[in-house]
């Protein structure tokens, strides 16, 4: 294992803990004009959400609504239900029908809660994702930011882990835990994103970011912080 990984996984409870964990169940508040631009802003606000750790799939519940969605990345596919259960999308291969699309076209239901679901398994599973098998987690040149030197993590996920694009760039500081990732989604354009963690709570032991901020990335690698087309809150969260 990398040393820098090794590092973040001592950081954040230990390999062997991860291991033994199954579920990781958190109420997520997206902000930001993101959701609205794509067609959806009703994909901002409150979810709960339910996490497996040892595979990929996310379950999302809009408790002000009802709407359930589901993602399975085994199965690839994602679903979305109404409150009395009828299915409002059911989208298999989503990732197949973002085929020529750029930062500006709009997303249809289904697309938007694969996006989502993703995304959010992610920020939630990680780091102990980059130990799985298939995943190439290296040290690279690190990275000083308003005076602060960041060692940097570059993460290669395999095609059958879905994520934002296959190489993506984790910033830690001198405790291990993460300031910054880098990424740039395939679904929206490759647009290129900073997206920065603002705050930390620990959980029986481990610590979860739970302030996320994603601005766009300037060409240096700067970030733009004039405006963050998405926010995520993490709170109430569990492990078990």
């Amino acid at each position: 294992m990398d040393a820098l990984l090794a590092r973040v996984m001592e950081a954040h409870g230990g390999l062997e803990r991860w291991k033994n964990l199954s579920t990781l169940t958190a109420r997520i508040t997206a902000g930001g004009p993101f959701w609205e631009f794509k067609g959806h802003d009703d994909f901002a606000g409150d979810d709960v959400v339910e996490v497996s750790l040892q595979k990929e799939r996310v379950v999302h519940r809009r408790p002000a609504t009802g709407r359930t969605v589901v993602y399975d990345g085994e199965s690839d596919r994602v679903t979305v239900t109404g409150p009395d259960g009828e299915v409002l999308a059911d989208l298999p291969e989503p990732r197949s029908t973002f085929d020529g699309y750029t930062q500006d076209t709009p997303w249809n239901l289904g697309q938007i809660a694969y996006f989502r679901g993703y995304a959010v398994w992610h920020y939630l599973v990680e780091p102990y994702v980059f130990t799985w098998p298939g995943v190439e987690a290296h040290e690279v040149e690190p990275w000083t930011e308003n005076g602060e030197k960041w060692r940097v993590l570059s993460v290669t996920y395999p095609p059958s882990i879905h994520t934002h694009n296959a190489t993506q760039l984790y910033y830690y500081d001198d405790s291990g835990l993460l300031r910054r990732m880098d990424y740039q989604p395939d679904v929206n354009g490759r647009t290129e994103v900073a997206h920065y963690i603002r705050a930390h709570e620990v959980v029986d032991g481990i610590p979860v970011p739970v302030k996320r901020h994603i601005h766009r990335r300037n060409e240096d690698g700067t970030p733009d912080l004039s405006w963050a087309p998405i926010t995520v809150d993490i709170s109430d969260i569990t492990i078990s």
